[in-house]
């Protein structure tokens, strides 16, 4: 019996967050804090979600970020989801 993997769905703000990391090699937490415009402390609320998910991870490997550390991190789109995360994207 094959299993289903569930569908991917971001809000507006998850959409807005992977679309700034890219599939690339990934962003700093700073420079994503510039590109998105929002405060310290909800942009690690959202980074620490989507690290939560799975669908993103850090290059250091950390399982949560702090507003005291999210600048220095890079954030990449977890490689074992990029493709449903692109299918997802295509579909908003």
């Amino acid at each position: 019996m094959a299993v289903m993997a569930r569908e991917i769905k971001f809000n507006g703000r998850e959409l807005a967050m992977m679309r700034a990391i890219g599939f690339g090699l990934g962003i700093s937490g700073s420079e994503l804090q510039e590109r998105l415009n929002v405060s310290a402390e909800e942009l690690v609320d959202l980074l620490n979600t989507l690290l939560d998910m799975g669908f993103i991870e850090t290059t250091t490997m950390k399982e949560a970020v702090t507003v005291a550390d999210f600048g220095d991190e890079n954030f990449e789109i977890n490689p074992s989801y990029a493709s449903d995360v692109r299918e997802a994207m295509k579909r908003r």
